[in-house]
């Protein structure tokens, strides 16, 4: 089995995780009170929920 010659940097291992990031949660809107909502989910403000 390989064995690192040496320590890998806290960049380099930065570096290769920089492409593991979570995307950023897409947001619409409410067409009742005009809040950010997450797609097919509940208006945490209203309540409303336009179904299929």
């Amino acid at each position: 089995m390989g064995v690192p010659k040496r320590k890998t940097s806290k960049a380099r291992r930065g570096q290769r995780r920089s492409h593991l990031a979570l995307p950023s949660a897409c947001l619409g809107r409410c067409p009742k009170c005009n809040q950010a909502v997450r797609p097919h989910h509940v208006c945490g403000n209203c309540g409303h929920y336009r179904g299929p």
